[in-house]
C-alpha cells in the first residue's frame, strides 16, 4: 500500500506570525507518523521562507520559526515555493532569496500536490 500523503498550504505571511508554526509543526507530526509531508508556500505565505525573515519570528516558548523551518529540513520535509507568487513580490525574489533546501516550483505543482494528497490543509 502505498504512503499516505499530506500537504499543507501556507498562504500567510510574515504579518501574521501567530499562524506560521503550524504547517511545520504539523509535517513534522505527519513524518513521524509514517504519513509524506510536503508544505507549499503560496501567496503572502512566500514571505515566510525569504532568507532573514524566519529569525524575526518568535512566539511564546516556541523556538524561533527559523529554528523549526531547520528542523523541517533537517528532516527531509519538502518546502516548496509558487514562482508565481514570488514574482507577485516586486518580481525580484529568485530562488537565492529564499531558505537553504527549498525549492521554486510553478504553479501546477501545486495543482498535481492537491490531486495526490490525502489531505490537505491551509494556513
Amino acid at each position: 500500500m502505498a504512503k499516505k500523503k499530506l500537504l499543507y498550504v501556507q498562504t500567510s505571511g510574515v504579518n501574521t506570525p501567530q499562524r506560521l508554526y503550524s504547517p511545520f509543526i504539523l509535517a513534522q507530526t505527519a513524518l513521524a507518523m509514517d504519513v509524506e509531508p510536503t508544505i507549499y508556500f503560496l501567496g503572502e505565505g512566500v514571505t515566510v521562507v525569504k532568507k532573514g525573515e524566519a529569525e524575526k519570528i518568535k512566539i511564546g516558548n516556541f523556538p524561533s520559526l527559523k529554528d523549526v523551518i531547520d528542523e523541517t529540513l533537517r528532516q527531509g520535509i519538502k518546502l516548496l515555493i509558487c514562482q508565481q507568487s514570488a514574482q507577485l513580490f516586486g518580481g525580484k525574489l529568485t530562488p537565492d532569496d529564499f531558505v537553504d533546501g527549498s525549492r521554486v516550483v510553478g504553479a501546477a505543482t501545486l495543482n498535481n500536490l492537491v490531486l495526490e494528497a490525502d489531505g490537505t490543509m491551509w494556513f
